[in-house]
């Protein structure tokens, strides 16, 4: 009983005593903003931190977040260039609170965007998205954050699928991440590996539309993967010949092709004076990225709505 009564006076005392250090950190970035980092957190090491809790981890890691978007906040409606103590706040309430997802789900957004509307630190928010990978193995939506990271601010598709591919095979995960994971690897040039997976979602979905949707994305993948291989081979017969074929007729002619070459439909390639190769309907062959007309932007894949659809 009177270890009780000890808890319920030290209780309130903590979570004032946090309060006022909130309240005191604001004036302190208001009368400072380039106050030192340890001036401004007056605990600088998260694990100090954590040992002075008092077993409150939980509470003070949620003060902490709520500092974290403060600050955020805060430095992003002043279109501010630089966060410095965006990771440490981070940093202090993962250490706190380990299994605080939301903190990991939003704070790397918050580190990955460029300025004003974040840190402009995509490293860095990868490294802290994997910490809470390691720290919450099951959280499949921590995998959606790291590709959009790798996505979006670092142009790496294949990275940003094969970690999309890895979040799909944990308990619970969204089907609909298998599919962002093909596409994600097919458009950063992994033919043979995003073969295999749109193979694998057309065996084993029982969803009409989502294996109408692979076998588009199969078709594509041979567009893809012929288109530059012919375009060699005229270059390679002009250099050869001295004359630039104007025709896939003219290379079977010349004993380089058995048969003039087709898209997936059936339809012949068009060969062109300049070298360029064409499918014959490219509406009919979306998510290609050869073979298109000059100035034809390839369908564009949302991974924002896809993630969006994922959680």
């Amino acid at each position: 009983m009177k270890k009780r009564s000890v808890v319920w006076i030290f209780v309130p005392l903590l979570v004032s005593g946090l309060v006022g250090a909130g309240i005191e950190m604001n004036k302190v970035e208001e009368l400072r903003p380039a106050a030192a980092l340890e001036e401004t957190l007056y605990i600088s090491s998260p694990q100090a931190l954590k040992r002075v809790s008092l077993g409150y981890g939980g509470l003070m890691a949620d003060i902490y977040w709520t500092r974290a978007v403060q600050y955020f906040g805060a430095k992003a409606t002043a279109r501010a260039k630089r966060f410095d103590l965006l990771r440490p706040l981070l940093e202090i309430t993962t250490t706190l609170d380990p299994h605080l997802v939301v903190a990991y789900e939003f704070g790397s957004t918050f580190l990955a965007q460029q300025p004003p509307l974040g840190a402009g630190k995509p490293d860095d928010a990868i490294q802290y998205v994997r910490e809470g990978i390691g720290n919450n193995p099951n959280e499949w939506r921590l995998y959606t954050d790291e590709a959009f990271i790798y996505y979006f601010e670092k142009k790496d598709y294949a990275s940003a699928g094969r970690v999309m591919l890895q979040g799909s095979k944990l308990p619970g995960a969204h089907p609909f991440m298998k599919t962002v994971a093909a596409t994600l690897v097919q458009r950063g040039g992994d033919f043979e590996t995003a073969r295999l997976l749109w193979s694998s979602l057309y065996q084993t979905t029982s969803d009409a539309s989502v294996r109408e949707n692979a076998v588009k994305h199969l078709r594509a993948l041979e567009v893809d993967e012929i288109v530059p291989k012919l375009e060699q081979l005229a270059r390679n017969y002009a250099q050869r010949s001295g004359t630039q074929p104007t025709s896939f007729r003219e290379l079977v002619q010349a004993g380089w092709l058995n048969r003039i070459p087709v898209d997936p439909l059936g339809n012949p390639y068009k060969l062109f004076a300049d070298g360029h190769v064409e499918v014959e309907d490219y509406i009919d062959l979306p998510f290609i990225v050869k073979g298109l007309p000059p100035g034809q932007q390839p369908s564009t894949f949302d991974f924002s709505a896809s993630k969006t659809k994922a959680n």
